[in-house]
């Protein structure tokens, strides 16, 4: 949410509209810890998807289906950070998107209402692409390259895990230390 509404304001900016939607506390507060989290989830989709191209060469979502059966650990892994891709409550992703979503609302709502829009769409693909490949049929012609992760590999997975699930279940931590900050720059800092 917090990228697709500063799409937008960077859209209307430059055709002369002002900042609608993080110019107030919520807003500027909220898109901070998505930054933050914008390092974890996303490092961790794109190993899940190097661990599937190291075993089978390929990208393409057509070649994959059925892996909760013949890779049951990276299945688990892959939804942990699917929910977090949609911003799941107890993950990173979450503790940014409701403060985004408050600012945004209270200083446009049609913006906001399309940057709902576009989270939603964005967590029914995340559902679709995850159900697709983990829960597809099973593709037996590539039996034989689907092992789970080994122990190297998962260990690269866990610091990932852990920071979304920390940063998700002590969201306070967050807030509490950057309050003083934000408020500052909204009082005093040119947001325009």
């Amino acid at each position: 949410l917090s990228c697709t509404v500063r799409g937008v304001i960077g859209v209307l900016r430059s055709v002369g509209g002002e900042s609608l939607a993080l110019s107030n506390i919520q807003g500027i507060g909220g898109s901070i810890p998505p930054m933050l989290s914008h390092g974890l989830v996303p490092s961790a989709l794109f190993l899940c998807v190097g661990v599937l191209y190291d075993r089978h060469k390929t990208r393409l979502v057509r070649y994959y289906g059925g892996l909760v059966s013949t890779m049951p650990n990276l299945s688990t892994i892959s939804f942990s950070s699917t929910l977090a891709n949609m911003s799941s409550p107890g993950t990173s992703s979450f503790i940014g998107e409701f403060p985004i979503s408050v600012g945004a609302f209270q200083r446009n709502s049609l913006v906001a209402t399309l940057a709902a829009l576009g989270m939603i769409l964005g967590a029914a693909y995340s559902l679709w692409l995850y159900n697709r490949v983990v829960s597809g049929n099973l593709k037996p012609d590539f039996l034989n390259k689907f092992s789970d992760p080994n122990g190297r590999e998962v260990s690269i997975f866990i610091p990932f895990l852990v920071g979304v699930v920390r940063m998700g279940v002590h969201p306070k931590v967050f807030p509490d230390r950057m309050h003083t900050y934000v408020s500052n720059l909204v009082q005093h800092g040119k947001l325009n």
